[in-house]
């Protein structure tokens, strides 16, 4: 092998992401915006560039129309010799007439990329969590446990370790036991507590990859990485896990979690996740240039905050706010905009996510609510303020209590620039 080893990024984003419903209504989970301008996908892609990874694929499958116009806008870039890329890989059953049927099926029905690629090691990576990490750093400890399989873990709660696979290692971190979402997770020996999880985030030698996917294609399987591949190479093969508390970015400050990695899967996940953006001292930040989280440009105009009348006046505090906002006369606090909302005068909105192009009516209140693009919020409007209300004319988080209401079609740029 040679002193820097090839590697090849294999991207998994075909996810449903069910439990995000209704934001993946009408787009796969990591097409999901996420703080302001950002989509889930961008936190894998940016630390696999940041990280010089340069040959990537993203297999993508649910609903990928909005993903892969995300791509095209935001990580298509041309490299004559070849050797670095990002590229979207639609399902095209090339191994039978079946779509994939899990994520080691995934990659099996597009072996034909490993094989062309010749790497020395794949990293097959999830697409749809919060996190910062140098997977250079991952790279180094699978190489030197001589490693033929490399887990990313990160200790969680043994109350929500049944969402994971779980693991039981010993103290060189070679892996004893995987248990995929068990339902009495084990906890760690040193911390009772909490159960040691997978991130889902794998590197693999490549020889060992390509030979236990022929092996699981010729048998009745799930065809899963974490309910077959790996369960059952325990006992056949050097698995490690990677501790992902210990790795280090560049430019991290005192303040920032350190193993900040968050699996936004569930509505109310996913809103804490947005909501730990917008402190004053976050325990994520995204404003680390050593570390830039990279996503598409758009030629959007600066955010705006207009009128200064009594109570009527444009105002925005402890909130991110994005290009193209116009604040008409209206209060935003505690909150989340995306691109190009229009918040009209005396409207109120406290607790909140708005995405791409919402427009919020005079008088309007909302709290603790989650809305999707491009929908129009009719004048004197209240939400999350009534819960049977809500209830009756929109989604209601059941965890949470959180109001999401769904994408609606249309303009996402609006022409009006301020109102009188």
């Amino acid at each position: 092998m040679r002193t820097t080893p090839k590697i090849l990024a294999m991207v998994m984003a075909g996810g449903k992401g069910e439990r995000l419903h209704p934001l993946t209504q009408e787009r796969s989970k990591p097409a999901v915006p996420f703080g302001g301008k950002y989509r889930l996908i961008d936190f894998v892609l940016s630390n696999l560039v940041n990280s010089e990874i340069g040959a990537v694929y993203v297999l993508t499958q649910y609903k990928s129309q909005s993903l892969m116009e995300h791509l095209s806008q935001g990580w298509h870039f041309v490299d004559p010799r070849g050797k670095e890329f990002i590229t979207a890989v639609p399902a095209q059953m090339r191994m039978g007439d079946a779509w994939y049927r899990g994520t080691a099926d995934a990659i099996w029905q597009n072996i034909n990329l490993i094989e062309n690629h010749r790497p020395d090691l794949v990293a097959v990576f999830g697409a749809d969590h919060v996190y910062r990490m140098d997977i250079r750093q991952m790279v180094d400890f699978h190489r030197a446990s001589r490693a033929d399989v490399t887990i990313a873990t990160i200790p969680v709660e043994v109350e929500q370790a049944s969402s994971f696979g779980v693991l039981r290692v010993d103290a060189s971190g070679r892996i004893l036991e995987f248990q995929e979402k068990p339902k009495n997770p084990a906890p760690m020996p040193d911390r009772p507590g909490m159960a040691l999880a997978s991130m889902g985030n794998y590197v693999f030698s490549t020889e060992l990859l390509c030979r236990v996917l022929a092996e699981d294609a010729r048998k009745e399987s799930g065809h899963d990485f974490g309910k077959d591949i790996l369960p059952a190479l325990v006992s056949s093969a050097r698995l490690f896990a990677y501790d992902f508390s210990r790795n280090e970015v560049p430019g991290r400050v005192k303040s920032e979690e350190i193993g900040y990695w968050r699996d936004v899967g569930t509505i109310s996940s996913y809103f804490q996740a947005n909501m730990d953006l917008k402190n004053p001292d976050p325990v994520f930040n995204m404003y680390n240039r050593e570390w830039p989280l990279r996503t598409a440009n758009y030629f959007d105009p600066p955010a705006k905050f207009v009128f200064d009348e009594g109570d009527r006046r444009g105002v925005a505090l402890h909130s991110l706010i994005c290009e193209g906002c116009i604040l008409s006369g209206g209060v935003v606090k505690d909150s989340i905009l995306g691109r190009n909302v229009f918040v009209h005068s005396w409207s109120h909105i406290s607790e909140s996510i708005l995405l791409d192009g919402v427009d919020v009516g005079r008088h309007a209140r909302i709290r603790r609510a989650i809305i999707d693009k491009n929908v129009r919020i009719p004048a004197g409007t209240i939400i999350g303020y009534d819960p049977e209300e809500d209830r009756r004319r929109w989604f209601v988080d059941p965890e949470s209590g959180i109001v999401v209401i769904p994408k609606e079609r249309g303009p996402e740029v609006k022409t009006q620039v301020y109102e009188r």
